[in-house]
């Protein structure tokens, strides 16, 4: 059950974490939150993927509430306007889906499939409204969220945005390249490409749409809210590695911390889930400190002018969260079934995805 049913803030949950994934920091010192719109937000999602032709309607009505794709946005975007939160929760599980045909082309040995849908997407971010009607709905899927994206700020958001994309496509490829010729990347390797197939900067770039302001240069550059931002998403991305090394070493994945620990640092399992809980707990330390450091970054933008003051406040919000990534991440993982692979038929193959090569026809 989730841990707080239909509700917008808690400080107890009903679900318990084993001990090698249970941070005691996060659930004392980060409340949860929920966006209020959560429940239309959960049920319009789904409409969406069935309306879209991304999930069959068998497989949306037996997974979609138990997968918690829409938790996990409505726990971090607080405050986000309703259809800011709605593109971004759809936008979400697009990506989800998009991951799991990404390891169905990997898994079933499809190369051209996988280039096909790459050069597909890259053409449907720059261009997203001469794809809305594609044959593949993968694409026709993420034209349609990319252009309600592009709809909320300005053109220099859009640009940013559609760069970050491109590079998390090309991420993707990378990947695709190294499970299909057996490369394990080094330790350094793996987090260089882990912020983009993670799409750090994606979801740091959507901040700005649910604060309602495209933020200054200046205060994007800034030190202090670059490494808050960051250390959320590592923190995330690494947690997520955390839940999810049973799963990716069933299904013969190579892109995973533990997995680059264990094979070029000669660990066993037991001290690379160690190694990566010490990083999980460090991200959670330093952005504590950075945290204070954007606040009282916040009150000297707030300089007295409407500008200053809209500038602080936005920065504030987008700060809280951050902050919120961490209770989110941490809960969804608990929650959701994509991370159940004992209760899989198939360890290796999640009951959820499909096996097709869609868009092919």
């Amino acid at each position: 059950m989730p841990a707080f049913p239909r509700s917008t803030t808690t400080s107890h949950t009903a679900i318990r974490v084993p001990p090698a994934l249970s941070l005691p920091v996060i659930e004392t010192g980060f409340p949860r939150q929920l966006h209020p719109y959560w429940p239309r937000l959960q049920d319009r999602t789904k409409a969406w993927l069935l309306r879209k032709r991304l999930m069959p309607a068998d497989k949306i009505e037996a997974y979609a509430d138990g997968l918690c794709y829409t938790d996990l946005m409505a726990g971090y975007y607080i405050g986000a306007p309703d259809e800011v939160l709605q593109a971004i929760a759809d936008y979400s599980a697009w990506f989800f889906v998009w991951d799991d045909r990404h390891d169905r082309d990997v898994i079933h040995g499809r190369p051209a499939a996988w280039r096909r849908l790459r050069t597909r997407l890259h053409a449907a971010l720059d261009s997203p409204r001469d794809h809305l009607h594609h044959q593949d709905p993968l694409v026709a899927g993420f034209a349609d969220s990319v252009g309600r994206l592009y709809s909320f700020l300005g053109r220099g958001w859009n640009a940013r945005f559609a760069g970050h994309f491109h590079d998390v496509i090309e991420a993707y490829d990378t990947e695709f390249r190294n499970r299909t010729s057996g490369v394990v990347p080094t330790v350094d390797e793996y987090l260089e490409l882990r912020r983009l197939t993670f799409a750090h900067w994606i979801w740091i770039d959507l901040l700005e749409p649910s604060a309602e302001l495209e933020l200054p240069v200046a205060v994007r550059r800034n030190p202090a809210f670059l490494r808050a931002a960051l250390l959320c998403q590592d923190f995330a991305a690494w947690y997520n590695d955390l839940c999810s090394l049973p799963k990716e070493m069933a299904g013969d994945e190579f892109h995973n911390l533990g997995i680059s620990l264990i094979h070029h640092e000669g660990m066993r399992i037991e001290e690379a889930v160690r190694e990566l809980r010490r990083r999980v707990e460090g991200c959670v330390t330093e952005f504590l400190g950075a945290e204070q450091e954007v606040l009282r970054y916040a009150a000297r933008l707030d300089d007295g002018t409407v500008r200053g003051a809209e500038t602080a406040s936005a920065v504030r919000v987008c700060v809280r969260n951050m902050r919120n990534w961490f209770s989110s991440v941490y809960w969804f993982h608990h929650e959701s079934g994509r991370y159940r692979v004992d209760s899989w038929d198939d360890r290796s193959t999640p009951p959820y995805v499909n096996n097709e090569a869609a868009g092919e026809k």
